[in-house]
């Protein structure tokens, strides 16, 4: 029989992605001895199959576009990108999975790393393996989401690509099929169509980026179809199966598409099915609801960050949400009491609600933060869109030639602030953070006036916007 161990530790996280080591790192800052467990590479799904591979494919593919908007350099980058040179990059990227490096970094800060499958055996208490993990003050859960897949009868039998195929893949495929209309399902067709494969996207809505407003989508579908994608909206997927290799997909109308690979894109599920929920009675399987310091609901002890919690599907979100639930965690193991913790405090991810950034690196990149203008009338808030296209602003004309792009930000008519701000356009995702500042600063306009953008940038689309809300 073997004998099973047991280590105290002031907090476990269950969990080592970015978000998991954000946690852990705020936890160790604070004095609090910390455990750290994961089942499979240390860095998570960001470092190895998302974020960072992602946008190691995709910057190559958005700097020969830029590039082909300009005389004199046009000519110089017609011809195709070399795939094994940027996969081979994107390789170095995720340290070819392996995670020595990150590894090495959750030791500098002081925390232990158990390796294998974590799961909770009680209140306060993690078991890896023959070794129990008990907690004085917090066990913090940050395992994550996977891929979702459709309920296609055979679709096992097809060995679809789910995310982390699409990222990982080492050579480009002749025809690829995406289903989707998301942000992984725009930025793997952006990426593979420029890597040498044809692509299908099916859609299922009436276009793309549904969660932005609605030119977003209108603006990646027409720039994916002048790159030569195969855009179908309103199109679902009726069967798929694989005969000698060809995947053959049937749509809803009966059409017949063949590749030789089809990546669903179709949402993400919570990775909480096998880790002893049902020990501490949650559901397993279940996304689990938190309260504004992370902490999961009807417990003084348990905390949900990240993906898990379904606030905002976004590494940068779920690390924030890592920092305030390690001040949180700290604050309450030195005995400070939360129950008036206010919006906006270092224990409240306040953020979560109406502030969320993102961007999506398609060509052109869309990014927005705050609500759209459908979000903020659902919300009950008076407000008006301002809409300026791109090609009034200066800077738009110097990055490229037929510069095509358009801002929108929402303003709330009572309170004269900013509701949300949207950009979509070659090189805006580096001006969200600006619209940031100014939606969570919740800057009057009449103080935005006073910021001047320098000339000639693209910035100076925040000058167009004020100028249009002004004047109209």
């Amino acid at each position: 029989m073997t004998e099973t161990e047991t280590n105290t530790y002031d907090v476990v996280v269950l969990g080592a992605g970015p978000v998991g080591e954000n946690v852990a790192d705020r936890t160790r800052a604070a004095g609090l001895t910390t455990a750290v467990v994961e089942s499979e590479l240390v860095g998570g799904e960001c470092s190895y199959w998302a974020c960072m591979p992602s946008k190691a494919l995709l910057r190559p593919v958005l700097a020969q576009a830029d590039a082909r908007r300009l005389p004199g350099l046009a000519e110089a980058v017609r011809g195709p990108l070399d795939t094994p040179a940027v996969l081979a990059r994107r390789n170095w990227f995720t340290g070819d999975w392996t995670d020595d490096g990150q590894v090495e970094w959750i030791k500098s800060i002081g925390a232990d790393l158990y390796r294998g499958h974590g799961r909770l055996t009680g209140p306060r208490e993690v078991t890896v393996g023959d070794t129990v993990l008990t907690a004085r003050h917090a066990v913090a859960v940050a395992t994550g989401t996977r891929a979702a897949l459709p309920d296609l009868p055979g679709l096992a039998e097809v060995r679809p690509w789910t995310s982390r195929d699409a990222t990982s893949a080492q050579s480009a495929p002749g025809r690829l099929v995406v289903v989707g209309g998301g942000v992984v399902a725009t930025e793997m067709a952006t990426a593979w169509q420029a890597l040498g494969s044809q692509v299908t996207l099916l859609v299922r809505g009436k276009g793309l980026l549904d969660r932005m407003e609605p030119f977003a989508g209108e603006l990646v579908a027409e720039a994916l179809t002048e790159a030569g994608a195969d855009v179908r909206t309103g199109t679902s997927v009726a069967s798929v199966s694989r005969v000698d290799g060809t995947v053959v997909v049937v749509t809803d109308t009966g059409e017949r598409i063949e590749a030789d690979e089809i990546l669903f894109a179709t949402g993400r599920a919570p990775r909480t099915d096998d880790i002893g929920l049902e020990t501490v009675g949650l559901t397993p399987g279940s996304w689990l609801s938190v309260d504004d310091s992370l902490r999961v609901d009807g417990t003084d002890w348990l905390y949900a960050v990240g993906d898990i919690n379904h606030r905002a599907l976004l590494t940068h979100q779920g690390k924030y949400q890592a920092r305030i639930a390690g001040a949180a965690i700290a604050a309450r193991a030195a005995g400070t009491d939360l129950a008036e913790n206010a919006p906006w405090s270092a224990y409240a991810a306040t953020a979560d609600h109406e502030s969320v950034p993102q961007v999506v690196f398609t060509d052109p990149e869309a990014a927005a933060v705050g609500l759209s203008l459908t979000e903020a009338e659902a919300a009950g808030h008076r407000v008006r869109a301002v809409d300026v296209d791109l090609s009034s602003v200066s800077g738009a004309g110097l990055y490229g030639e037929d510069y095509k792009g358009r801002a929108r930000m929402i303003v709330d008519l009572d309170e004269e602030i900013l509701r949300g701000v949207t950009f979509v356009g070659p090189g805006l995702g580096e001006l969200i953070h600006s619209a940031t500042i100014a939606v969570v600063g919740q800057v009057p306009i009449a103080r935005l006036w006073h910021a001047v953008p320098s000339y000639p940038t693209l910035s100076e689309v925040w000058l167009r916007l004020l100028e249009a809300y002004r004047d109209n």
